[in-house]
């Protein structure tokens, strides 16, 4: 019997903090998302940008896929919209999703009438059943899978692959007629090369997110980037102006920025390493970082995550695999306030024991 994909709550749920907590929003620390604190500034808008009717065919596909490296790009309203589409252009079957990831691919692919088969990353493979398979780089993949989802780096334990690792289960995927769906949400800011290059190959099917590195998840705007074919097929299910002209306006703006991009992902570096440093000196050993975001694995997470939220410092918590994911303070007074939090901590210093 494969084994179920447990729902994975959304950060950015401050609303249930304060609920919680009885604590106002404004003295909250919300530390709950993955998203740059510091995000694009959006620049002021001309009053007809809200009059008009967006212009599905304006340059912003042009634009993200000259930007991202691809030959081609499909506008959607976030990423989120093409997850929900992307069984529309796939042909069912088994499709694997990891235990601990982005939790909406599991409820949209089994909505659809997919077979769901549960695998997990080296972060957590002590969690294996005997139905769940290990998903280590250069291993052959089931011979029942046809579809694969692959957060890169992965939401939350940061685990990151290589493109010729991607390529080798791309191909045996391709080879069965299925396909690799690469979430690259979180790439920016890292040391290793997009998929967007190759993705006009069959069985690849790449998405790229400006919520996160751009700080602009409230736009609601992410790129599909994949073969032409898949490409007009979601651009049928997608339909017109899905994308609101300001936003449309918008990201265009941040994609062609790249002094912003340079500064920006110079930035976001250091504040990664300084997150995954602060942690290992509060005690917590082996913590996963990206630049924005830091992943720690300890059985004492939801004591942890109840002490930070009584100090008024709110993170996201799992439950089926006890962990906690912190993003960026958005300033100096939240590093320290954060910092102050962490020492104030009264588990054991062996944390990750």
């Amino acid at each position: 019997m494969l084994q179920p994909i447990p729902a994975v709550p959304h950060g950015g749920n401050l609303s249930a903090a304060i609920a919680q907590y009885g604590r106002p929003r404004e003295q909250w620390l919300d530390l709950s998302t993955g998203i740059n604190p510091h995000g694009y500034p959006v620049p002021a808008l001309e009053a007809a940008a809200w009059l008009r009717l967006p212009d599905d065919g304006d340059d912003l596909e042009m634009i993200a896929a000259r930007h991202y490296g691809a030959p081609a790009a499909l506008a959607v309203a976030g990423t989120q919209a093409a997850i929900r589409m992307l069984p529309a252009v796939l042909p069912a079957g088994e499709i694997g999703v990891s235990l601990l990831t982005y939790g909406e691919y599991a409820p949209a692919f089994a909505a659809a009438g997919f077979r769901l088969r549960r695998f997990v990353t080296p972060a957590v493979a002590d969690l294996a059943s005997a139905d769940d398979f290990v998903l280590q780089p250069g291993a052959a993949l089931p011979a029942s899978l046809q579809h694969l989802v692959l957060v890169n780096p992965n939401n939350p334990t940061a685990e990151l692959y290589a493109p010729d690792v991607l390529l080798d289960w791309q191909q045996q995927l391709r080879a069965r007629g299925g396909t690799l769906i690469v979430d690259e949400a979180f790439l920016e800011a890292l040391p290793v090369a997009s998929m967007a290059a190759h993705s006009a190959l069959d069985g690849l099917i790449v998405l790229r997110s400006v919520g996160k590195f751009y700080g602009l998840a409230g736009a609601r705007v992410g790129f599909v980037l994949a073969a032409p074919g898949v490409l007009q097929r979601l651009a049928l299910l997608r339909g017109p102006w899905s994308i609101s002209g300001p936003a449309r306006a918008v990201v265009r703006a941040a994609l062609l920025d790249t002094a912003w991009q340079e500064s920006t992902d110079v930035a976001l570096r250091a504040a990664g390493l300084r997150l995954a440093q602060l942690l290992a000196d509060a005690g917590f050993a082996n913590v996963a970082a990206t630049p924005l975001f830091a992943w720690l694995r300890t059985e004492y997470a939801a004591a942890l995550h109840k002490q930070l939220a009584e100090q008024g410092i709110w993170v996201r918590r799992f439950d089926h695999v006890p962990s906690l994911r912190l993003g960026l303070p958005p300033d100096e007074a939240g590093w320290q306030r954060l910092t102050t939090a962490l020492s104030a901590l009264s588990i054991s210093t062996d944390l990750q024991a």
